[in-house]
């Protein structure tokens, strides 16, 4: 099992860089096409592209404080600073066959009102 835990934190490690390095294709090319990506207002996206496109306007940076691994689920909490305000964030990813198949993100969207 530590195999897959290190592939599965691997992967989100890698997603979070393409998206520090704001590479929206490299990141989107990380998620199954038939991802599951709740946000926490209750926004549901289906797709990756859907997903990366909305990403594209919250560009910023990732801190990340602590990661969790169990088998292929992957947990994160972070500080993200984008247009000069920082949130604390935390996510949770499902990882299968190299591809994150589920994110789960809560924070308080207030900040990016």
């Amino acid at each position: 099992m530590a195999k897959m835990s290190g592939e599965a934190e691997k992967v989100v490690m890698e997603y979070v860089g393409a998206l520090d390095s704001q590479d929206f294709d490299r990141a989107a090319g990380l998620i199954a096409e038939d991802v599951r990506i709740i946000g926490p207002a209750g926004e549901n996206f289906g797709k990756p592209k859907d997903f990366t496109n909305m990403l594209k306007r919250y560009h910023g940076k990732y801190a990340i404080l602590k990661v969790f691994v169990d088998g292929e689920d992957v947990g994160l909490l972070y500080d993200f600073t984008t247009s000069g305000k920082t949130v604390y964030m935390s996510s949770w990813y499902k990882v299968e066959g190299r591809k994150i198949n589920y994110i789960r993100t809560v924070f308080d969207p207030s900040a990016f009102e």
